[in-house]
């Protein structure tokens, strides 16, 4: 029991797991994933500063993040296996597009970012988040992960110029090892300090 967070323990005896985690928020526990606070925290900010209500916006493999929190001129989900990234294209383009937790579960991804760029307007971000320092999650299959540098080559195979690409990370020593031994939520409080050796996420802002 020790490495089960609250979260699961509360979920486990009353039920309902997203009723439990919204009680547990409103209680000043955060259910967010360790991993993704800080990721959030600087993409959320970013889309704030872009209007989001001015941006025609396409998520694929949508989660409730974004849609929940933003309100968009318009919202589109494009969701797996009805719609692949590594091969399909919609037949419109979008202001924004987001990926997150996508990319390291691709084959393809290079076919995929340059799909991205194809769909994006004249001027519009790309947003992608994807780990780096945790356990594999076949969700249906993990494949790979980058390093900021790493990103940032791959978002220029893809179309980007190196100069509309900024690259972000973040993680700890003490996340590394608490996500080696399961999915921690942020809680009550845990280390959100930067050690740049050791990022769990890695995340990208480019624009077309």
């Amino acid at each position: 029991m020790a490495n089960v967070d609250v979260a699961d323990r509360v979920s486990g005896l009353m039920g309902g797991r997203d009723r439990v985690r919204s009680l547990l928020n409103k209680l000043g526990y955060d259910t967010t994933d360790w991993v993704r606070v800080v990721m959030y925290r600087e993409c959320f900010a970013f889309i704030e500063s872009l209007s989001p209500g001015t941006l025609d916006t396409l998520e694929i493999a949508a989660g409730p993040q974004w849609k929940r929190r933003f309100r968009f001129k318009s919202y589109t989900a494009a969701d797996y296996p009805a719609f692949d990234i590594c091969e399909d294209r919609l037949d419109r383009q979008f202001d924004l597009i987001i990926a997150d937790q996508v990319f390291e579960h691709l084959k393809w991804p290079q076919r995929a970012g340059k799909n991205v760029f194809s769909m994006l307007k004249p001027g519009g971000t790309f947003v992608v988040t994807t780990p780096f320092l945790i356990r594999l999650h076949d969700s249906p299959i993990d494949c790979s992960r980058w390093t900021e540098t790493g990103m940032s080559y791959l978002l220029q195979e893809c179309g980007f110029a190196a100069q509309n690409i900024k690259t972000a990370s973040w993680g700890n020593r003490a996340c590394v090892r608490a996500n080696f031994r399961r999915w921690p939520r942020y809680g009550w409080y845990k280390p959100l300090h930067n050690e740049k050796d050791f990022p769990v996420t890695v995340w990208a802002f480019a624009r077309r």
